[in-house]
């Protein structure tokens, strides 16, 4: 007496075990055929996947953090020391009317307006200090004068010119 299925089941595994060593054989082939394809890549999409992974921010901890601010904050003042406002002009009176007017004139943020009477407390601590605080900003009770009056382009020659010209012309 045969047994009809126990035959069938031998013969439906082995197609069935014939169909898996093919299907290896095809992904094994098609594995080598892409590996030995050269690829070439899009400069503008690897730029923009670079863009894309970049770093948000950065933390800085501790003194070796403390150096590394340091060390970048003095090449973001190289890079905007290397394009200098205003062409480099020393003209007090061109880079107040461009920039420090804006403050200057309406009194915002507690900016002393160029009046005397705003400015005589000021003028006593010497014109060397106010400079100083004009370059290196400087946040008092009455309110804030950013670094380079928010212009990190202007160099320290351009600054002092300016608050000399603002002193000359107080009224």
């Amino acid at each position: 007496m045969r047994n009809y299925d126990l035959e069938f089941l031998k013969h439906f595994s082995m197609v069935i075990g014939f169909l898996v060593l093919v299907t290896l054989g095809l992904i094994g082939t098609a594995t080598w055929l892409h590996g030995a394809r050269p690829v070439e890549e899009d400069p503008a999409r690897v730029a923009q996947i670079a863009a894309r992974l970049e770093p948000a921010g950065a933390v800085y901890a501790g003194e070796t953090g403390a150096a590394a601010l340091a060390a970048a904050q003095e090449a973001a003042r190289a890079a905007a020391a290397s394009q200098v406002a205003y062409g480099g002009s020393t003209d007090g009176a061109m880079i107040f009317a461009n920039l420090c007017g804006a403050c200057h004139q309406s009194g915002a943020g507690g900016a002393p307006k160029l009046e005397k009477a705003a400015w005589s407390a000021r003028i006593a601590q010497g014109e060397e200090t106010l400079i100083r605080h004009a370059i290196e900003g400087f946040q008092g009770a009455a309110g804030i004068m950013p670094p380079r009056g928010g212009n990190p382009a202007l160099s320290d020659e351009q600054v002092a010119a300016t608050v000399r010209w603002m002193l000359e012309n107080l009224k």
